[in-house]
């Protein structure tokens, strides 16, 4: 039996080479070997750090006798949801039409011709409480392929139709915030803070539009920043975050943020470092940061997908154990292996986060990270030229080797916001040119395209779904990150405060009005939707702050770094009116503080923000502006603090 996992892309179908499972990657020929043979085909999706996934697979696929039977009667085909997360999305969309409370592993069976027929989750070698045996679930669907052929094929086909003509419809963008505040608030945990009973998880998203509207609206200030806050602490108090790496864990099992479940995820901990740094929680932040810096950073810059539940102790894999001791004891036990994989619009959201965190809080060694993450995605995932030139934008690697698996528009989206927030943090124009090439091709590939969307993408959807009629619109809705849509849009809008060019600004709000009904109904799945339809109903404020500095060392994105080449008394107003403007920034408006070099530099590029922004007579010089009106330049610390005050 060949064995077709142990050179994959993914450290979770590596971990299944092992199997005496026959398993196919995700690949036409999978499907044409199962179309030769006849037989229909498992589809068994999961990732690294899934508990229950290494479960199934020490018990179910590790097991001689049912991996014969599943060899004999199936092509059974393993895939990484984080590589392939289309695939994912739409056999999670397929599958809900058999089984509700869906989660990983997701076992899809599926005809030759990719039609899903029967899905669950997990299933044990016997039968457990409400999980059959996965030898009964088998020999079912082989009876059900062999003697009811028609009504399987009957049935795939119209859940791959009904997908197929699912869209999302326009609506009007949420401008009147208070009732979605108080649905978050009627939701909360007043016990133990946090959204909903167990399991509990952080929805990220959700609070980063209530720390926005607490920062951007007088009106809605105490009640969303003080919702915010509460669930912030509960979880930094809670059994949630790690006391010894920093780092949180992806979810709690129990309402009170006790017994977590202990994966802990690259895209979690990036955007609660954005959220602590904007609440001002700096101890958090901190930890948060040092958790992604000496768990999840690689040697090439980049960072890793993820920490595994489970270590091993004497020789068996047991969930949680590792992260019940203190940090001597840590040092003397195997650690939960890591997942290697880097995945491009995570490592956005961690560039994002960090350059956000170390501007905010002056800490240069942060945006350092962000910088060395950018550096090895624009050279190894998108190259010379970008996306929007026609190279394929790559999803994700490990070790070298390139994933074939489509990327996504999260990963472009993810990716452009993170390089945008990267080129306010040092002031370098070449990240926010690199953000300005990945938007420009998802905006022409969605004028190409067939979707509702004004966005797509410039290397297609996945082959295989796509020849098999299974190609669907992404999912619209914002789950434990950003959705595509929401990610791209978000980074579109920061592009038109840069720039001025309404085109981006209208393609964030065309997208924005596919999700408004959904957004205002249902607010705990559209957090970052609803982040950027408050930036989008209020007036834009822009400050830009010139330093005077020639050289471009302003760049560092911290205080000290913009003092650099003054006297001491324009050191001290450079270092001041660089503070205001880091306040400023993702906490009602967009501020950056640049050198005089570097305000040229974007002037030059076409963004329209930095033209004819000097500073006046050499000393550090504020422009406050709003939708790119701007009031006369100011040398004053004390004046401009006042006018941000009286705004």
């Amino acid at each position: 039996m060949p064995n077709r996992l142990e050179t994959a892309a993914s450290p979770y179908l590596r971990s299944h080479a092992t199997n005496p499972v026959d398993w196919w990657e995700w690949s036409a020929e999978a499907f044409a070997e199962a179309e030769r043979r006849d037989v229909p085909v498992l589809v068994s999706i999961g990732y690294s750090t899934c508990h229950w996934c290494h479960v199934m697979a020490r018990e179910s696929f590790s097991d001689p006798v049912l991996a014969a039977y599943l060899n004999e009667n199936f092509v059974a085909i393993k895939v990484d949801r984080e590589e392939h997360a289309e695939v994912d999305s739409t056999y999670l969309a397929a599958a809900s039409a058999f089984t509700p409370n869906l989660g990983w592993p997701l076992n899809v069976f599926v005809t030759p011709a990719g039609r899903a027929f029967f899905a669950g989750t997990y299933w044990p070698p016997t039968a457990v409480g409400q999980h059959p045996a996965f030898r009964q679930v088998l020999e079912s669907v082989t009876e059900a392929w062999t003697a009811r052929r028609e009504q399987v094929e009957t049935s795939g086909a119209a859940i791959a139709q009904a997908l197929a003509q699912s869209r999302a419809v326009e609506s009007e963008l949420v401008a009147d915030f208070a009732p979605v505040i108080d649905a978050l608030a009627a939701a909360e945990d007043l016990e133990h803070g946090g959204f909903g009973d167990a399991p509990k998880f952080p929805v990220t998203p959700v609070l980063r539009f209530l720390l926005d509207c607490g920062a951007r609206s007088a009106e809605h200030s105490p009640e969303a920043a003080g919702l915010a806050d509460r669930t912030l602490r509960a979880m930094a108090e809670s059994a949630l975050r790690d006391p010894v790496d920093g780092g949180f864990f992806r979810y709690s099992t129990q309402a009170d943020w006790t017994d977590p479940h202990y994966e802990r995820m690259l895209y979690d901990n990036a955007q609660l470092l954005a959220a602590y740094a904007l609440a001002d929680s700096a101890k958090v932040a901190t930890g948060v940061a040092e958790f992604l810096r000496d768990k999840l950073l690689l040697p090439s810059g980049a960072f890793a997908s993820g920490l595994d539940s489970e270590s091993t102790v004497d020789g068996k894999r047991v969930e949680g154990f590792y992260y019940s001791l203190d940090a001597a004891s840590r040092a003397r036990v195997e650690a939960p292996p890591r997942d290697e994989k880097i995945l491009t619009g995570w490592n956005g959201l961690a560039i994002e986060a960090l350059a956000l965190a170390g501007a905010r809080h002056g800490n240069p060694e942060w945006i350092a990270l962000a910088r060395g993450a950018a550096d090895f995605l624009l050279a190894e995932h998108v190259g010379v030229g970008g996306a929007g030139a026609g190279q394929r934008l790559v999803r994700t690697s490990i070790d070298g080797i390139l994933s074939d698996a489509a990327a996504t528009l999260e990963d472009s989206g993810m990716l452009a916001q993170g390089l945008l927030e990267l080129s306010i943090a040092t002031g370098e124009v070449r990240y926010a040119l690199a953000a300005r090439d990945l938007i420009d091709g998802a905006l022409a590939a969605g004028a190409t395209g067939s979707g509702s969307s004004p966005f797509g993408l410039s290397g297609g959807s996945d082959s295989v779904l796509a020849a098999q009629g299974l190609s669907t619109e992404a999912d619209i809705s914002d789950g434990a990150h950003p959705s595509g849509l929401s990610a791209m849009a978000a980074a579109a809008h920061t592009l038109f405060a840069l720039t001025g060019d309404s085109q981006y600004r209208d393609a964030a709000e065309a997208s924005m009005r596919l999700v408004g009904q959904l957004a205002a109904q249902q607010p705990i799945s559209f957090g970052s939707a609803l982040t950027l339809m408050s930036e989008l109903a209020a007036p834009l404020r822009q400050l830009v702050v010139v330093t005077g500095d020639e050289t471009g060392e302003a760049s560092s994105g911290d205080a000290a770094g913009a003092t650099r080449g003054t006297s001491d008394g324009s050191a001290a107003t450079s270092a001041e009116l660089t503070s205001l403007a880091r306040t400023l920034h993702r906490a009602g408006g967009i501020g950056v503080a640049v050198s005089q070099a570097q305000a040229d530099a974007f002037a030059a590029s076409g963004f329209e923000l930095f033209a004819a922004r000097t500073a006046t007579g050499g000393e550090p010089t504020a422009y406050l502006c709003e939708e790119f009106v701007c009031r006369l330049p100011l040398t004053d610390a004390r004046a401009l603090e006042a006018l941000l005050s009286a705004n």
